[in-house]
């Protein structure tokens, strides 16, 4: 299969200290699905966050992704919403096979902030926001929680066994890390063809 970013399941494992759990990060272009109790955990400025889970089974996830070119409406057909309905499929299908059923998954989703001067006069946050609730509801996914938009980062601890969400808002940035990272992949993902070939289920 091939696909449009060259990252998939996230590496980048840790204990995190102050939760005493093993956790792992994921940087834009990526997402973890779990059956045991990591903590899942991202930043998020102008890219989004899907937090899914099977409420029966357990099986969770989170992606996080951005939408790749500057578009007055986002639909299904564009090349841009390609990259995000890859980014969802790609996820969902890695839960079913951990043993989740679509139709009992539960979405809590997050970012969309217009925290970038020069994409903030894109609306590039609120097009990523629109684009995944316009997915969700599409795909008659149920959203039980959502913080989107704004004008600030986000640092998102997702817990898989309770579903539990912590959210913590970065009114202060120490670094222009975060700022960086999502500009890199966006130019990243502007340069990348929407092409390959993609199992849905």
């Amino acid at each position: 299969m091939s696909a449009y970013f060259t990252e998939h399941l996230a590496p980048n494992r840790y204990f995190d200290k102050n939760f005493n759990t093993d956790a792992v990060k994921i940087l834009p272009g990526e997402y973890f699905a779990t059956r045991d109790e990591t903590m899942i955990v991202t930043v998020l400025g102008s890219c989004v966050s899907v937090c899914l889970r099977d409420p029966i089974t357990r099986v969770a996830g989170m992606n996080h992704f951005l939408l790749p070119a500057n578009k007055d409406e986002v639909n299904f057909n564009s090349d841009s919403a390609r990259y995000g309905v890859y980014a969802m499929e790609v996820l969902v299908n890695h839960l079913i096979k951990l043993g989740a059923s679509k139709s009992r998954l539960e979405a809590k989703v997050f970012g969309g902030g217009n925290v970038l001067k020069q994409l903030r006069l894109n609306s590039v946050g609120s097009q990523n926001a629109a684009f995944v609730e316009n997915y969700l509801e599409t795909e008659n996914l149920k959203v039980v929680a959502k913080d989107l938009l704004g004008e600030f980062p986000r640092k998102i601890y997702f817990f898989p066994l309770t579903g539990e969400v912590k959210v913590r808002k970065l009114k202060s940035l120490h670094n222009t890390t975060i700022l960086e990272r999502e500009s890199e992949y966006r130019v990243k993902v502007n340069q990348t063809p929407a092409s390959g070939d993609v199992d849905f289920f």
